[in-house]
């Protein structure tokens, strides 16, 4: 889905700098991201933005400008010009990398793929902001598919009464052309495919009022001599050699015709920004404008490409910009060509395509009931306007949570697969808080003293685990020299630490004092909206403020302990994911499966648990002091160290295997649930959950929905169709589920869904066509 991005400046100036807020979030949707800073103050920079359009204005290229003011000189002054314009993009983009812009550049990169359609809109009041290049800042390179349109900060969106043509309507205005070829405008524009073209030709300013007024419009184009005057504060439009008009003097016929439809505004002709401006307070949806004066050559060929690609069906960002960045051929003859068009938008509207303006038309189809070729055209209709709806339903979350709960009953259908034999994990239950308090030991508000850890340490010390995770929070100095020592210096000890979590302020949790970073994880789980554990976040970037700074989960680095002495390190793929050897960790996108619209930032993949009552061997503290142990119990596997109480120190989580308190699993079992994931991947190859994408979902839905309405013509009779429906729903449950066990989440809600709904909804016309039929006779 196209991405939308705000950058909104406060009331300053170039003299005091300006507070900038960033917005980011999904076309037609509330922004999920935002984040203020500042641009310092930079006075020097209107200077060169000035001697740039100084030097570009003597350039004297035919511009249309008002036919008056037109100049030509005989002096070549091109290469200043580009020299100025060099000069003025190094100094524009050295005052966006400052520090204090920083944070805003970083959050772009981080929720933006280069690979993302995304619709910039800078809103801002101050003129001088909106003329700089910002097409040219540095990041646009990386975004191929970005482009940036400036707005008002006050804006209203006007409920338009449009009622629609049967071709894109076009009122094409040819003001005052004096020495400027406007023929060619009007050439480009009869050759627009499905349009329906009105030329008015260097009209009075009665009959430009009575058009408007007249006809519902979806685009207006003028091509002329325009100017801008008082600080880009008003323009005008050369009507004619006598009339010329400014957009107040058109006032009531242009908001008339905003709310009956207008939707853009095309302005090819000089210094647009005055009209822009004047027009923006009408409320007009979007402007294309000339932000300088413009070559009589340029505005034509940006005219031809721009058309092309929008009549073509590229959006109207997408459009302006390979429209724009086509102008470049130019550029030897005209600098600073690709700097003119711009888009002038209003925030509360969404750019409709040239294919949104025209109509759809749908064919008048005659049903007839008991014409058997007609069944399957019947069943595929009913089966699109259904899976339309259902699909609708899913992508706003609406069938999120009944998708979990199968979800949840599959996995628990699963065939056992036995521990996890690299594991031990020793537990701290309820006896051994006991034990510990009965030996005179501190606990220190933990689950264990340091006198029992440092003689765990020792005695496991002796077996060489391949690795210790230690799953308790110690965010206080040891005080035996000996366990501060131990913590130091046992490589293979993980400690752990809670990240902060700024939406409801908590600074997390430090980890451990003597535990290095690189041998730190966070603890930190995601949980659903119905508190059930169902991902795994393996790796995020702290927080700024966070008393946590582990990059990688607890469990994360655990296994790249283990897997170390294999060779095997991590690396990131060029998407971002996470690989070890030849397993790649797909990370979660906002709509994955049958979750819709959540927040998947960081590294987060599905959490595919173990199918087992028992994922490892368990053996309490007080059994591992107190006895003996086996070695090759311990010998090169994974020792995990958590608690089990459920009395002072509960920590137990809500799984797919049970949400009731009596039910939930000890964290420290969810953390070897992770950890066996990612080491059984990798070893084994066992498979990762994953989904398909939003396209085979959507085919594998409506097949079934295409199904129930064949079903419903095959078996009219009611009793044998709702036999039909549970055995083929049957067959669906066992098909999802089985591909769920070799690690393929697919849709069955929906699908089962669209099987009985489009069913039900062809029987009952089927009844009532045999009513009819017998009422006949």
């Amino acid at each position: 889905m196209a991405k939308l991005v705000v950058l909104k400046f406060g009331d300053a100036n170039f003299n005091q700098g300006f507070a900038v807020t960033l917005q980011i979030g999904e076309e037609s949707d509330r922004p999920t991201a935002e984040i203020t800073g500042r641009l310092p103050p930079c006075p020097e920079m209107p200077l060169y933005y000035s001697r740039w359009q100084s030097s570009y204005r003597q350039l004297g290229n035919g511009y249309r400008l008002d036919a008056e003011k037109m100049q030509v000189t005989n002096v070549s002054i091109t290469q200043s010009c580009q020299d100025l314009a060099h000069v003025l993009q190094a100094r524009f983009n050295t005052w966006l990398r400052t520090e204090e812009f920083r944070p805003l550049r970083e959050k772009w990169l981080e929720k933006l793929l280069p690979t993302d359609e995304v619709r910039v809109i800078l809103q801002t009041d101050n003129s001088q902001l909106q003329r700089l290049p910002w097409h040219l800042w540095e990041l646009f390179d990386r975004y191929p598919k970005a482009e940036i349109a400036i707005a008002s900060p006050t804006y209203d969106r006007i409920l338009q009464r449009r009622t629609q043509n049967s071709k894109v309507k076009i009122l094409a205005i040819v003001g005052n052309s004096q020495g400027i070829d406007t023929q060619a405008d009007l050439a480009i524009l009869q050759q627009c495919q499905n349009a329906d073209v009105t030329f008015l030709v260097e009209p009075q300013r009665q009959a430009l009022n009575d058009y408007l007024w007249g006809q519902n419009w979806d685009i207006l184009f003028f091509a002329g001599h325009s100017s801008s005057q008082g600080n880009d504060v008003t323009g005008r439009i050369y009507l004619n050699k006598t009339d010329s008009l400014s957009i107040n003097e058109l006032k009531y016929a242009l908001k008339q015709a905003i709310e009956r439809g207008l939707h853009l505004a095309i302005f090819n002709s000089c210094d647009g920004l005055g009209l822009a401006r004047e027009l923006a307070d009408l409320q007009i949806p979007q402007m294309v404008i000339m932000r300088e004066p413009v070559p009589d050559q340029v505005a034509q060929e940006f005219l031809k490409y721009f058309l092309t690609c929008f009549a073509g069906g590229e959006p109207l960002y997408q459009a302006v910009r390979q429209a724009r960045e086509r102008l470049q051929g130019l550029e030897d003859r005209f600098p600073c060509a690709t700097w003119l068009p711009v888009i002038c938008q209003n925030p509360a509207q969404i750019p409709l395509n040239w294919q949104e303006l025209t109509p759809t038309i749908t064919p008048e189809v005659q049903i007839l009931h008991t014409h058997p070729q007609l069944k399957w055209k019947l069943s595929i209709v009913s089966s699109l306007a259904m899976t339309g709806v259902i699909l609708g339903l899913r992508f706003l979350g609406v069938l999120q949570s009944a998708e979990l709960q199968v979800f949840d009953s599959m996995m628990r259908s699963r065939p056992d697969e036995g521990p996890d034999r690299r594991m031990l994990i020793v537990t701290i239950d309820d006896a051994d808080l006991v034990n510990q308090r009965r030996n005179g030991e501190t606990l220190k508000g933990t689950s264990m003293s340091d006198k029992s850890l440092n003689a765990l340490l020792i005695k496991l010390d002796e077996y060489k685990p391949r690795a210790i995770g230690l799953d308790i929070y110690r965010d206080f100095p040891a005080e035996l020299p000996d366990l501060v020592t131990r913590l130091q210096k046992t490589d293979n000890l993980i400690g752990v630490c809670k990240s902060s979590d700024s939406t409801v302020m908590t600074k997390g949790i430090e980890p451990p004092p003597e535990i290095p970073k690189q041998r730190q994880g966070f603890s930190d789980f995601i949980h659903d909206a119905d508190s059930v554990v169902r991902r795994h976040l393996m790796f995020l970037t702290p927080e700024t403020a966070s008393l946590c700074s582990a990059d990688y989960a607890f469990s994360t680095q655990v296994a790249f302990r283990y897997l170390l002495p294999l060779g095997i390190e991590p690396k990131f793929t060029s998407q971002k994911n996470l690989q070890l050897g030849n397993t790649i960790f797909p990370r979660l996108s906002p709509h994955s499966g049958g979750y819709q619209g959540i927040d998947a930032n960081s590294g987060q993949t599905l959490l595919n648990y173990r199918a087992t009552k028992k994922i490892a061997e368990t053996v309490t503290l007080t059994q591992i002091l107190s006895s003996p142990m086996n070695a090759n119990a311990i010998k090169d596997r994974i020792i995990l160290i958590g608690v089990t109480a459920k009395g002072d120190f509960p920590d137990y989580w809500a799984t797919p295997y049970g949400s009731r308190l009596d039910k939930q699993m000890p964290g420290v079992m969810v953390q070897a649930q992770m950890i066996s994931q990612i080491i059984s991947a990798v070893l084994n190859q066992r498979p990762l959950l994953t989904v398909w994408s939003p396209g085979w979902e959507i085919i594998w839905i409506w097949g079934w929905s295409v199904v129930g309405g064949l079903l419903a013509w095959r078996w009219r009779w009611l009793p044998m169709l709702a036999l039909a429906l549970g055995i083929t729903s049957g067959v669906l449950y066992l098909l999802c589920l089985s591909l769920l066990i070799w690690g393929l989440w697919i849709p069955f809600v929906p699908s089962a869904v669209l099987l009985v709904g489009t069913a039900s909804a062809i029987a009952m016309q089927n009844c009532k066509s045999d009513f009819w039929q017998k009422f006949k006779k």
